[in-house]
């Protein structure tokens, strides 16, 4: 299901995968899957009958802690898109779950380099990252410089994780709470729920028509869609446990745009964060916009998940650290989160290919 990225990637062939395997070249690779568990996390390795000696790293989105995974993996449901067009296909499912932006960049480097003993090196690596992936890959892009031929980043999550947190998770809320009083708790306390079922927003937004109407107008939101906001308090919960503290500060913060003002900001609730939290938040992650490879991303025309007022933050940056010249930003399609048909994504591909071809990778 492709509403919040839940990936599950899965598997037939099957090896235990802290091993070595020996070096190949794409002439002699076998094809099919192999799949294990490097350093705690699963993956898996898709290789087509007749692969052209390019390999997709594939990053999927966000997983709730906890959620079950499928042994054997199940391939996500981007894979074939790129075995039919003649690439191998590698994925981790990362050693945990959740926020687990830094636990993904680390798997997938090292997975792509054990992809390399064990099927061949490949002539050109793709970076694809959906969601919270396209955050992980365009954060693996600029940690592992002169590594990949180019990115391609759909209804990315593309913002450094204090300032998607500030703006994407904790605004929507204690503008919510502020707005609409007495049903959340105090997004800070220790005892707080790890979760609000979207019934509950959904309920509250109904009996206050007025103040949902403010929040659909500045979040870029509908009816049907905030009660997303339950989401947003489970990232920002679990986002929490694994900082150790509240990963975000909004004392000083100055909110425009929610009726009234002055009124708005009298009333909202601020948080002082943690110090050890708003590190390991700079640390999991902080992206710069210093890429070194073509760089593809398209967004939907309308996403519940991560609205419009996103979209423009990372290209900005790219743009201000003078590698505009690598970035192609494709007009939005579709309606829904990661709402992207088969073709769709294909033909995004296939921009990025264009573009590494021109670009000379």
């Amino acid at each position: 299901m492709r509403q919040f990225r839940l990936i599950t990637l899965g598997v037939v062939l099957l090896v235990c995968c802290d091993m070595v395997a020996p070096t190949t070249s794409a002439a002699d690779t076998q094809a099919g899957s192999h799949a294990g568990t490097l350093q705690g996390a699963p993956y898996r390795i898709d290789v087509p009958a007749h692969w052209n000696g390019d390999l997709v790293m594939l990053m999927h989105g966000y997983e709730p802690a906890g959620a079950p995974r499928a042994t054997p993996m199940k391939p996500a449901d981007e894979t074939a898109i790129f075995l039919k067009r003649g690439y191998a296909v590698a994925q981790s499912d990362y050693a945990s779950q959740g926020w687990a932006v830094g636990d993904a960049i680390v798997d997938n480097e090292r997975l792509r380099q054990f992809a390399g003993r064990s099927i061949g090196h490949p002539r050109h690596t793709y970076l694809v990252g959906f969601s919270l992936g396209a955050l992980e890959a365009v954060a693996s892009l600029e940690r592992h410089p002169h590594t990949y031929a180019g990115a391609l980043l759909m209804c990315g999550a593309t913002v450094s994780t204090p300032e998607l947190i500030a703006r994407g998770t904790l605004t929507p809320l204690v503008a919510f709470d502020a707005l609409i009083p007495g049903v959340l708790p105090d997004l800070a306390a220790a005892d707080a729920p790890a979760f609000v079922p979207p019934g509950v927003f959904a309920q509250a937004l109904k009996a206050h028509p007025e103040q949902a109407a403010i929040l659909e107008r500045r979040l870029q939101e509908t009816p049907e869609s905030l009660p997303t906001l339950s989401l947003y308090y489970m990232v920002l919960r679990e986002l929490e446990r694994r900082a150790g503290g509240m990963p975000v500060d909004n004392r000083k913060t100055v909110y425009r745009g929610f009726g009234d003002d002055a009124a708005f900001n009298r009333r909202v609730h601020r948080y002082a964060g943690s110090p050890a939290a708003l590190a390991y938040a700079r640390r999991n992650v902080s992206l710069s916009g210093h890429i070194d490879a073509p760089v593809v991303m398209e967004w939907n025309a309308f996403d519940q998940t991560i609205p419009s007022r996103l979209h423009g933050i990372y290209p900005d940056q790219v743009r201000a650290a003078g590698n505009g010249r690598l970035l192609t930003v494709l007009a939005p399609v579709g309606q829904g989160h990661c709402a992207f048909s088969n073709g769709q994504i294909g033909a995004a591909f296939g921009t990025l290919l264009s573009k590494v071809a021109t670009a000379g990778h």
